[in-house]
């Protein structure tokens, strides 16, 4: 033992090494920063630095959106898993349980009901720490389901999309879900009920190709990547060079294809008031 060990362990009030928690300091994706952890949360996940996004889970998103004590969180539905017995480089029930496991969630796409600034809403929430949030069976039967809760509350739709695109080991199934989204959305619509779209990084593939671009409001975090396909594959297949910034939604906004960008921590208020203008009468009762 070297003599600063023994040092160490000689002072009570210096702790041990291996006693130490590892999570302290989160670093940042973007800058690099090293940030305390408490303050990492405290700043609601977005660097203090460089004000870069970082991505989270239902539960936390949960957490920033709803009045405190308002949300429930709605029972994942059930469906048929690996419904094409597909395996690549291991089984795809084997992909479904390490992802259970790492994110403690049934499927990528989760809803709560609850209230932000008094307003009722049901908000779902993709978490793309879940297989890239990539969308199969189970995130088209819960996005239904959502709509669905909205339809019998009489209340708005909100989905945070954060996804890679369709989940490639349940094939046509999960391309399916596209249309399976489009026919919800009409009822929503038809109800007479607003769905309100939030962009958050990265939104791409199949779920940019359908219920992420339906929405009747589109509300994108900053720097958010937002498109179908990836820019190197834009880029071969049109032979020329993509403009700074493209497909982030800054870009986006600029060219009309979403309404807002709005940092996270004006997320909560900005929905409380796209809600009462969507619907005067229930933000008023």
């Amino acid at each position: 033992m070297s003599w600063i060990n023994r040092v160490r362990n000689a002072i009570p009030f210096i702790s041990k090494k291996d006693t130490t928690p590892d999570n302290l300091w989160h670093k940042c994706g973007s800058c690099g920063q090293m940030i305390f952890a408490k303050e990492w949360q405290d700043n609601l996940s977005v660097c203090p630095k460089c004000d870069h996004h970082g991505r989270i889970g239902p539960k936390a998103r949960f957490d920033q959106i709803f009045d405190p004590g308002s949300c429930k969180i709605l029972p994942t539905p059930t469906v048929k898993e690996d419904p094409l017995k597909f395996r690549d480089g291991k089984k795809y029930t084997d992909r479904i349980k390490a992802a259970r496991s790492s994110t403690g969630e049934q499927d990528a796409l989760i809803n709560a009901c609850g209230a932000v600034e008094k307003a009722p809403l049901v908000v779902g929430v993709q978490d793309f720490a879940y297989m890239g949030g990539s969308m199969g069976m189970g995130v088209g039967a819960a996005f239904i389901q959502g709509v669905e809760e909205a339809i019998k509350r009489k209340c708005p739709y909100v989905i945070f999309t954060a996804a890679g695109g369709a989940r490639m080991q349940e094939g046509i199934l999960s391309l399916m879900q596209m249309p399976r989204a489009t026919v919800a959305i009409q009822r929503l619509h038809a109800a007479g009920l607003p769905y309100i779209v939030v962009l958050t990084d990265p939104t791409t593939g199949g779920v940019t190709a359908s219920y992420a671009m339906l929405g009747d409001i589109q509300i994108a975090e900053p720097k958010a990547l937002i498109g179908f396909a990836g820019q190197r594959v834009i880029e071969n297949t049109i032979r020329e060079k993509l403009p700074e910034g493209f497909q982030r939604a800054e870009y986006l906004l600029e060219h009309g294809m979403i309404d807002m960008v709005v940092h996270r921590s004006e997320m909560r208020a900005t929905l409380a008031k796209v809600i009462a203008y969507l619907c005067p009468a229930k933000a008023a009762a």
